[in-house]
Order: C-alpha cells, then sequence, then structure tokens
C-alpha cells in the first residue's frame, strides 16, 4: 500500500480515537464505501476526472450532509486532493488500526457466490481460533474470482480464489519457470519421450534385435 494511504488512513484513525469515535467512523466510512460499490452514479462521481472539481465538493457535501464530521470532512479532504479513488484502500488499512488497536481483527470475505450464513461462521470460527483474536467480516461477492475466496485485512490480501491460481500460472508460464508446477513434469516427459527420434531430414538410427538360439545368440541390424 502507498504510504499516502497509510498517513491519511492514520491521521483519521488518530482523530476518531482521539475524539472517542472510532466505532461510529469505522462503521459511516464502511458504509460510504460499501455505497460507492454499489451505486454507479456515486462511483462515477468521484473518480469522473472530468467532473468540475467543485461541483464534486458541492455534491459531495449535500450526500455527506448527516454523516459524522470525521467521515464528511476526511472523504472532503481526499476528494479535493485527488485521492478520491484511493478511498477503499484507505478504509482498509484505517480497519487495520482500529484492529491493532481494540484487539479485534476486521476482515472481508470475497467469494464468487454468496456465501451461506453456516459457511461464513465456519470461516470466521477457524480464523479466530488460529489468530486468538475475536474477528469482525464483512461478505461481498466478485464473481471475477471465478472461485475460491480472498481474505482482506488492512493492507494484507491473502488470495485463495482460482482466478488468482490462474493469474500466478500464466506469470510464471510468460516467465519461463516450470519448477512446481504440473507443466514442468510434462514438457520434461515430452522432451524425454522425443530424444530417440529422428530430427526431420535424417533417418532414424539402426534398431538392433537380440535373437536367442538354444546354441548361441545372434545379433542382427535392420536398416
Amino acid at each position: 500500500m502507498p504510504v499516502a494511504e497509510r498517513m491519511y488512513a492514520r491521521a483519521l484513525f488518530e482523530a476518531a480515537r482521539d475524539g472517542g469515535r472510532l466505532e461510529v467512523v469505522q462503521q459511516e466510512l464502511s458504509e460510504f464505501v460499501e455505497a460507492v460499490r454499489q451505486v454507479p452514479e456515486l462511483r462515477a462521481l468521484l473518480r469522473d476526472p472530468q467532473l468540475d472539481p467543485r461541483a464534486k465538493i458541492s455534491a459531495l457535501k449535500e450526500i455527506l450532509a448527516g454523516a459524522d464530521e470525521f467521515v464528511r470532512n476526511f472523504i472532503l479532504l481526499l476528494t479535493e486532493r485527488g485521492r478520491a479513488t484511493e478511498l477503499e484502500e484507505t478504509r482498509l488499512e484505517f480497519d487495520r488500526l482500529v484492529a491493532a488497536e481494540t484487539g479485534r481483527l476486521s476482515l472481508e470475505l470475497a467469494t464468487a457466490v454468496e456465501l451461506s450464513d453456516e459457511e461464513a461462521y465456519r470461516i470466521v470460527e477457524q480464523i479466530e481460533k488460529s489468530s486468538g483474536r475475536t474477528v469482525d467480516a464483512t461478505r461481498r461477492v466478485d464473481p471475477d474470482l471465478l472461485g475460491g475466496i480472498v481474505l482482506q485485512v488492512g493492507s494484507l490480501r491473502l488470495d485463495a480464489s482460482l482466478r488468482g491460481r490462474l493469474e500466478r500460472l500464466r506469470r510464471e508460464l510468460r516467465n519461463g519457470g516450470t519448477q512446481g508446477s504440473p507443466v514442468g513434469p510434462l514438457l520434461n516427459t515430452s522432451l524425454r519421450s522425443g530424444d530417440s527420434r529422428a530430427a526431420p531430414g535424417q533417418s532414424p538410427a539402426p534398431r538392433t534385435e537380440t535373437k536367442r538360439s538354444s546354441q548361441h545368440s545372434k545379433t542382427e541390424e535392420k536398416p
């Protein structure tokens, strides 16, 4: 994560902590980020570089009129400085700081299909057992993952999705590396089996057959 995003997240965290409003700020910031994901018009408002900055700020002030003061000022500040597109990453870092402060672990579960409550509970339960901390989990559906799951804890991303595995395989193939990949043994087998074949334009090497009789052994070469 870029240094600037960490700095903005820490500034908001310290202001909310000192003001005794960590929980409120975290909840409202999370709700706004989710709204950006779900509402195309709001997403366009934040990310459209052609939109007049003054009109953008004016529209956001109306949208955030009832929001917590820290949240409203923070979003307006990011927008004024051209960093509105970094809002989601900054929120993840903010969540990580809150988790470290409170001893809780905030994470996001992203899956290709909607998890049932029971499935999500089992995943969270395993994470709590492994980490020894209470987990606050949010869920998100991302069909582009194809399958598997992605865990996001602050700036730490654990990708166990099918898309992630395919991308890693593509990088490995582009880099020419086959060690540790199922492609390696297949290529090696093909190369070994091809060693005995004649190159194009060459005659195959003579084969040697051994015929045995009761009295002696005789070797014949066939062209």
